[in-house]
């Protein structure tokens, strides 16, 4: 008799199945409480349990079954879902016989099931009650007999340690799991070892519960055991030891029955290890850091006050993940996580606890300084050069750090207030440290609102393009103009790129806002043209990280076909202080661009790591030298000497030069007389809006040099 209790896991058919391979009757519950009713009043052999219902789990349903007359030793088989360890681990230690995963394996199930309805049936046989036999296995073998001999042979293919011993604490039976020859005792003959693979000290505690099941008379509930073998290894045994009694009802013998869950144990610990560790990085994850950090709050005392947490975001991973590939990406989280555990304190604890988030908790942090002092320590490590093969994924770190005190509350708190510090690091630049303070929270209120704003002016055309003129030199005349972005907020007014564009870097914008820029630039840009103005060409600033992405590449070619702009009046400028470290993917995009007609420069030249390499490496076509050499042209002569090599060099590569910054005539003359082709600046023209530039361009006026602009004023 199979009783079988089901929700969801186990199919539909198996009722059938069960009836048809190993039961007479097979009756089926979905309610486990109707299951219990039934089994308080009739006999069965094997409880098959799937039970996910809210009114009674799995284990507390085993423990009600235990609880019954008569149905402390039938077995149960548990069928659960694979991530629900803790319920499995419950439902063992209410009685439960065995478990499966689901979904279930039809081999493993029914093989499982057989095996312990026979353990059952050799149960029953050592107390002496009748059984009937099983029905015919699939393969059609005949039934087994129930002799002596053939129930010795049936219980050594039973994959547990089984043994039974006598009140004088002699064994009287072994199974072929613990003998390694033919020797049996059914026939009266002692075995000499009844565990020859276990210690001394098992085999001591084993007698030691046989005399208490004798003592009682009552069977004792499973328990684990953790057992050195002879081997040097260890063991994990679920055991069972159960009263024997003869046909007067003594109990004259113990069953014992042991399964080796070695490997369910070794499983269980690797979901437990699963679900607190990172599996890409294997640090922590974000649960067990919380678990940890609140331990030690509540620690309380001068302990608790010592602590600091330092949470770690990646600046521009994502332009990491868009450029190389999520592999590259995993490469550089597996390496700033052993970064991050050399450049940390032994006692401390490195996490991650989001995509590009790790947090580092400091136990040992007296006072501000020493967290101030890790934290710069972790900012270095991770900025450090990677190996050659990696250069293309070397990035830089913003910390936000949260010291613990008296009145903080719980890991929570210190999480928020380490995110919010690490939220203005980035909005500060990146690649900073920043304290918590408490008007942090306002602070990061308003640029989360403005983040929100800026979303919503995308699509509301707030934002709006200025155009500064470029003059060339030699003719005297305007020959092109750079797209500068400005929002026009409803509320503050007109807003210049460095109140918005961190924040939206922060929140996952920039790719919306070039593309929204390369199309109103090209769309205004044919504007002019069509007014006859077809020598012009527009400048468009686009990130070194974000150029080879085929979604910026895609984006420049829906602008120029839509527009219908010549692609020789589009430029596209790379900030020279952004370029990364390995130019191969940027230099390919690139080539690719100027195949198309496209025009490339370089701006803000001279203030990178490394430009005379990046001149080498990058097909361009124009250098922009930063005007920081240009403000002190005249008085300093390293920005003299600094710009005449430029424009030597521009020249020998056959490149053009335009120099930033240009707010006088006597700046405008040597950098006439130094062979500067164009130049741009406020001496020229101060950044104009669309219909104020076409005014200009009508009007073509004279050579720049008539009429100064105003100095002074900050350049976008």
């Amino acid at each position: 008799m199979i009783v079988l209790v089901h929700d969801e896991l186990l199919s539909p058919g198996i009722h059938g199945e069960l009836a048809r391979t190993l039961a007479d009757e097979v009756h089926s519950f979905d309610n486990p409480l109707s299951a219990l009713d039934w089994l308080a009043l009739n006999e069965a052999d094997l409880v098959i349990a799937d039970i996910q219902t809210p009114e009674l789990d799995a284990a507390a349903f085993i423990r009600r079954l235990r609880a019954l007359p008569g149905r402390d030793q039938l077995p149960v088989l548990l069928v659960t879902a694979p991530d629900d360890h803790l319920l499995r681990r419950r439902a063992l230690n209410a009685g439960a016989a065995d478990f499966l995963l689901a979904p279930v394996d039809e081999f493993e199930f029914f093989t499982r099931c057989r095996t312990l309805l026979r353990l059952n049936r050799q149960r029953l046989l050592l107390q002496g009650r009748s059984v009937r036999p099983l029905p015919e296995a699939r393969d059609h073998r005949p039934p087994l007999v129930d002799r002596v001999d053939s129930l010795a042979q049936m219980i050594d293919t039973v994959p547990a340690f089984i043994s039974a011993a006598d009140p004088h604490g002699r064994v009287i039976f072994t199974n072929a799991m613990h003998t390694a020859g033919p020797e049996r005792a059914m026939d009266g003959r002692i075995t000499p070892d009844p565990a020859p693979d276990f210690d001394q000290d098992y085999r001591l505690r084993s007698r030691a519960l046989d005399a208490l099941v004798f003592r009682s008379g009552r069977a004792l509930p499973a328990f684990e055991q953790d057992v050195a073998a002879r081997n040097g290894g260890r063991r994990v045994l679920l055991t069972t030891k159960s009263p024997l009694r003869d046909r007067d009802g003594r109990v004259d013998g113990v069953l014992t029955t042991s399964l080796d869950i070695t490997a369910r144990k070794e499983f269980e610990r690797h979901l437990q290890h699963a679900a607190s560790h990172d599996i890409l990085t294997g640090l922590p994850n974000r649960s067990l850091l919380q678990d940890h950090l609140n331990a030690l709050l509540q620690r309380g005392g001068p302990g608790g006050r010592k602590l600091a947490l330092h949470l770690l975001n990646l600046d521009r991973f994502r332009q990491v993940n868009d450029r190389l590939g999520h592999l590259s990406g995993d490469a550089l989280l597996r390496r700033v996580a052993g970064l991050l555990r050399t450049a940390a304190d032994p006692a401390d604890l490195v996490a991650r606890i989001g995509a590009d988030e790790f947090a580092v908790l400091q136990h040992a942090a007296t006072q501000v300084e020493d967290a101030a002092i890790l934290a710069q320590r972790l900012l270095d490590t991770v900025s450090r050069p990677a190996p050659p093969a990696e250069q293309e994924v070397c990035v830089t770190g913003s910390i936000g750090i949260s010291l613990a005190s008296a009145d903080t509350t719980g890991a929570p708190e210190m999480l928020r207030q380490a995110d919010l510090a690490m939220f203005q690091a980035k909005v500060d630049g990146g690649n900073r440290l920043r304290f918590f303070v408490p008007d942090m929270d306002r602070r990061i209120a308003h640029s989360a609102t403005l983040q929100r704003e800026l979303l919503q002016a995308l699509g509301s055309d707030e934002l709006v393009l200025y155009y500064q003129p470029q003059m060339n030199l030699h003719s005297g005349r305007i020959c092109g103009v750079e797209a500068l972005l400005r929002w026009n907020h409803p509320a503050r007014g007109l807003l210049l790129p460095g109140e918005f564009l961190q924040i939206a870097a922060e929140g996952g914008l920039m790719n919306e806002i070039d593309e929204w820029v390369l199309h109103r630039a090209c769309r205004d840009a044919a504007l002019w043209v069509r007014e006859g103005f077809d020598d012009i060409r527009v400048s468009v600033n686009i990130s070194p990280a974000r150029v080879s992405a085929e979604r910026t590449l895609k984006a420049i070619a829906d602008a120029l076909d839509t527009s219908g702009l010549a692609a020789a009046l589009l430029e596209i400028e790379l900030t020279e202080r952004d370029l990364v470290a390995d130019l191969d993917e940027t230099a390919r995009a690139l080539s690719g661009l100027r195949a198309r007609g496209l025009k490339v420069s370089i701006d803000d030249f001279g203030v990178g790591y490394s430009f005379l390499s990046h001149v080498k490496a990058l097909p361009a076509d124009r250098i922009k030298i930063d005007q920081s050499f240009i403000h002190n042209l005249l008085t300093d002569e390293d920005n003299a000497t600094i710009v005449r090599a430029v424009v030597a060099m521009a020249h020998g590569l056959r490149m053009g030069v335009v120099a930033e910054g240009v707010e006088t005539a006597e700046q405008f003359t040597q950098l006439a007389m130094e062979g500067c082709d164009d130049i741009q600046g406020f001496y020229v023209s101060y950044p104009l809006p669309l219909q104020d530039l076409l005014q200009r361009l009508r009007d073509n006026p004279p050579a720049a040099g008539s009429k100064a602009a105003p100095a002074g004023k900050e350049q976008a």
